[in-house]
């Protein structure tokens, strides 16, 4: 996290020996993992981490993604630096910290020191909601016990400039909890946009300019998508859920954490007959598309996007381009978003203004019958076909990636394996625990009729 970011794989040797982690100690290790890096004595700041579980050759992988962070972490009171394979103890050198804190400082504007601006510079009901939502997620949060002076330093967001000594909140504390006139004061050219151009697409049907902090800018942005856009529904499992809210939820949370906010270019959702499309100015890694199957989630301002997850608005980092991907095909069927990296980041959204509803009933089993079985559009992806098919009783993940000759895990998951869930045509051996390591996948009653009318036509 001081360095670069970057994967932490445990049940691989250095030599890339493949030797998986004993499937007893797979659980255990997974919840020390995010115990301590939310306990401020291991890791200070702390900072959510969420490692998953990979079948490989039968064999267990514990997979860590590791961003780099805005911050300086130290871990039991020691400040560590890593260059190549190695991590360095660099505490007691006072220059090489001084570096630590610059390099991260002109990398991230978000940790910009505002030394004049007080408690009384931020909206005091906001942090009651703020540790609302944070109860929502976690009913023993440990902002629930904390003053808001507290919350805002356990939120890194109260540091001290390196470079001149100041100590004081930071531009991402302004941002997300100050009050209207202040974040004016700091940023005069901050707003986001928001507009529809249907009818009159010269200049615009709708319009809401938004000028106040990004928790309440969130609500505006996702209350303006709720007044123009047509709710469309689908089944995942036993639950309904509303494909609209979903996609533009990770849409808007983009474009309000991941954009360089120093930069006067304004940020915009804007609304047409056939698409939405936002845009925000942007440090760039990179230029072009983002390809789903090969990109690496690079985080713009940290510690916001670490403040938004806590309180449930977003979720780990890089999985929105990848939900946004499984959930547009289902809004709109037939299609798929687009993302654009460069100096503007764009993302675009097919849309179709008129509503679809979702057939069919759902069982106390928590499988899907009926006309549709769960399908948005009312037929059966292709690659829901291919997963039925290929099922022959019970099989790993792993094994029914290779007969498809797939080489992408999480383009699998996505576009195959998730859909055929929550279209009730396939369950799993041990649904109670996903990351199970003898987890398998097996066809339902609905996925064995499905199959013989498949294999009938393929006849």
């Amino acid at each position: 996290m001081n360095r670069q970011g970057g994967y932490l794989f445990l049940g691989v040797s250095d030599d890339r020996t493949l030797t998986g982690v004993d499937a007893d100690a797979v659980q255990g290790i997974l919840d020390n993992i995010v115990i301590n890096s939310n306990n401020p004595q291991k890791l200070s700041p702390p900072y959510y981490l969420s490692p998953e579980v990979v079948e490989l050759n039968g064999k267990s992988v514990i997979v860590v993604y590791v961003p780099e962070s805005s911050q300086v972490h130290n871990t039991a009171g020691k400040i560590f630096d890593r260059n190549e394979d190695g991590d360095f103890d660099i505490t007691n050198q006072p220059e090489q910290v001084t570096q630590l804190y610059l390099r991260k400082q002109s990398s991230y504007t978000e940790n910009k020191v505002y030394s004049y601006v007080t408690p009384d510079d931020f909206k005091d009901l906001l942090f009651d909601r703020v540790r609302k939502l944070a109860r929502s997620q976690r009913p023993d949060h440990p902002w629930l016990e904390m003053d808001n002076e507290e919350l805002l330093k356990s939120a890194g967001l109260h540091k001290k400039d390196m470079q001149t000594g100041e100590a004081g909140y930071t531009l991402a504390a302004v941002l997300l909890l100050g009050k209207d006139e202040v974040i004016t004061s700091v940023l005069p050219h901050f707003k986001t946009d928001a507009i529809v151009r249907i009818q009159d697409t010269d200049r615009y049907d709708d319009r809401d300019d938004i000028r106040i902090n990004l928790i309440e800018s969130y609500d505006r942005l996702m209350e303006f998508i709720a007044k123009h856009l047509p709710e469309k529904f689908h089944l995942e499992g036993a639950q309904r859920i509303n494909l609209r809210d979903r996609i533009f939820r990770e849409v808007i949370g983009n474009v309000l954490i991941h954009r360089e906010f120093t930069n006067p270019y304004p940020a915009k959702l804007v609304i047409e007959k056939d698409r939405v499309f936002t845009e925000n100015w942007n440090k760039p890694h990179g230029t072009g598309n983002i390809d789903p199957e090969n990109f690496s989630p690079y985080p713009k301002n940290p510690m916001i996007a670490r403040f938004f997850k806590e309180i449930g608005r977003v979720d780990e980092l890089g999985s929105g381009v990848r939900n946004t991907y499984k959930y547009c095909g289902l809004y709109t069927p037939g299609t798929e978003p687009v993302f654009i990296e460069g100096d503007v980041f764009k993302a675009i959204i097919p849309i179709s203004m008129h509503p679809v509803s979702v057939k069919g009933s759902v069982k106390a089993t928590g499988q899907v019958s009926g006309e549709v079985s769960g399908e948005v559009s009312g037929e059966v992806s292709g690659e829901v076909r291919k997963v039925v098919s290929t099922l022959d009783g019970e099989m790993k993940r792993s094994e029914i990636q290779k007969k498809l000759g797939l080489k992408h895990d999480d383009y699998f998951r996505l576009h195959y394996i998730d859909p055929a869930m929550k279209t009730g045509y396939i369950e799993m051996k041990y649904p109670d625990s996903p990351n199970h390591p003898n987890q398998r996948y097996r066809l339902t009653a609905e996925g064995e009729k499905l199959k013989k009318k498949v294999e009938g036509r393929s006849g």
